[in-house]
């Protein structure tokens, strides 16, 4: 099924996504092979004490937290509400059946003061994360008006601080806070928008399945990475193929599969002349045959072994039908990009982590390294030689035939754009010496101008406070020479991500 690309999700949350750029809306792209979800929990906290005392202030402010519940749910995930906790039976009564729900995150309705008994067995307990969320009916009280009923109705902060307290006595951190009015209020709703973003990739990092086959280029020492350490960090399984599946799949495609995505593709992207490099040419007719033949393999190969995600490298025997096949998937890999099925060169299993945790926050994720600085602009190009999210590119991408894979052995289609522009961030996922993962953020801007017609992407990206000074600051962080990119200011988000997976997280650039 085709789709018109949409406006992506985040835009309009204060994060300065874009949804459209010239061209853009002639974008065909394949739709999401897995639905954008989360299963949220919610229960609310309250003091038994006071309903006897008040009469009807427990059933308005469980009305209060039906209306939390649908600010939620309009974010896209699937909400199980656990009702008011109002003593330390009931939370011990409720963390029990909080643990069995398959929850990828928390939140904490504070409606009213709240004892910390409520709390305190649900801080240690639970294993997904905790926001305490305070959202005031009221903007302010009626003063001349005021009573100990309204009061109460709007004592959401109040036990903040108990929480934290007893978090940090739990050995946890102090959980996150949302603090505003329940109604009329972007900036919280834009909180909770982010935390149900956050949730939608921890329910997909947690059991999904990362294809492998072939190997690192071995002289790249900085991609060398342990499967078992991928299931530590992340929740994820690497499941290890072998091309000759691959292979085997291929040989099963039919003409009319090959056709219908050769309609696809052109349809997809633009085919125009070459320019300066000798090594493109036009679109050749095998090249488009070859692509889109491995294409539905790879479909056929994805469904197969119930992937998520594929990283790869693999060199063949010179003119073998290994090699044309590994040399023919980066358009069939773009393609299962757009649709929220990371694909990675160069067996670059960190990074295709780092473009899954992109996806699931709708900001794209594309392959991408630091190709050479324009030092009279003062800007670097970002890109590679694929696979690309092609649901961020401005206008539509281009393929052109390369005569030769610069590095790598084979020819074959190859993937050429720029990021839409406006704001960028990039997330880069390494290991440090004690063998831990770790993040390296930064935000940019994606700028307007020529990039070079070599069958890659590039993109113009600005980074503060100039070009080399960031270069030097992001290096300090020791990370791979590999890293995703999309769209957006987001690497508070990705900070919190990392907070959450406990993974150390370094963000460079000044206005993160």
């Amino acid at each position: 099924m085709m789709l018109i690309l949409p406006a992506f999700a985040s835009a309009g949350r204060g994060q300065d996504a874009r949804a459209t750029e010239t061209g853009q809306g002639s974008l065909n792209v394949i739709e999401r092979r897995k639905e954008r979800t989360a299963n949220v929990g919610i229960f609310a906290v309250g003091y038994d004490a006071y309903w006897g005392q008040f009469q009807g202030l427990k059933e308005e402010l469980a009305g209060y937290v039906d209306e939390f519940e649908q600010m939620v749910r309009a974010n896209g995930v699937k909400t199980v509400n656990f009702g008011i906790v109002d003593n330390a039976k009931s939370a011990y009564s409720a963390v029990r059946k909080i643990k069995s729900a398959d929850l990828d995150l928390v939140f904490c309705d504070m409606i009213t003061y709240a004892t910390s008994s409520t709390f305190g067995i649900m801080a240690r307990e639970l294993d997904v994360p905790i926001v305490l969320v305070a959202l005031q009916p009221l903007k302010r009280m009626d003063y001349p008006r005021a009573t100990t009923y309204m009061q109460l109705c709007n004592d959401n902060i109040c036990s903040l601080p108990e929480f934290a307290g007893v978090a940090v006595r739990m050995g946890r951190r102090v959980p996150p806070t949302i603090i505003g009015t329940l109604r009329d209020d972007p900036k919280a709703a834009a909180e909770i928008a982010e935390w149900c973003d956050i949730a939608k990739v921890l329910h997909d990092l947690r059991g999904a399945r990362i294809g492998h086959f072939g190997h690192v280029l071995e002289a790249m020492l900085d991609m060398h990475s342990d499967p078992t350490a991928f299931t530590a960090g992340f929740g994820v399984h690497i499941v290890q193929t072998e091309i000759d599946d691959l292979l085997r799949l291929e040989r099963t495609v039919n003409e009319a599969e090959i056709e219908a995505k050769k309609k696809l593709i052109l349809g997809v992207f633009d085919t125009p002349e070459p320019q300066a490099d000798p090594i493109t040419e036009k679109l050749t007719a095998e090249d488009l045959q070859n692509a889109a033949r491995a294409a539905v393999a790879l479909d056929k190969f994805i469904d197969e072994f119930d992937l998520d995600g594929l990283a790869y490298y693999y060199k063949g025997e010179p003119g073998s039908e290994r090699e044309r096949l590994a040399s023919s998937l980066i358009v069939g890999n773009s393609l299962l990009t757009a649709a929220g099925f990371p694909m990675c060169g160069e067996s670059d299993l960190k990074t295709c982590i780092a473009m899954l945790i992109m996806d699931r926050l709708d900001i794209g994720g594309s392959f991408a390294e630091f190709h050479p600085i324009d030092f009279e602009e003062d800007f670097i190009l970002v890109g590679h030689d694929g696979p690309h999210h092609l649901r961020i590119a401005h206008g539509k991408p281009v393929l052109r035939s390369l005569k030769k894979y610069h590095g790598k052995p084979g020819r074959g289609a190859s993937v050429e754009f720029k990021l839409r522009e406006g704001p960028i961030t990039m997330l880069g996922i390494t290991s440090t010496y004690e063998g831990k993962f770790k993040f390296v953020v930064a935000e940019g801007e994606s700028v307007a101008g020529p990039i070079p017609a070599t069958g890659n992407t590039n993109t113009r990206g600005f980074f503060k406070p100039d070009a080399v000074t960031f270069l030097q600051n992001w290096i300090s962080h020791g990370p791979t020479h590999h890293f995703a990119l999309g769209v957006g200011h987001r690497a508070k988000t990705l900070k919190r991500i990392g907070e959450v997976l406990n993974i150390e997280t370094a963000v460079v650039t000044e206005h993160a």
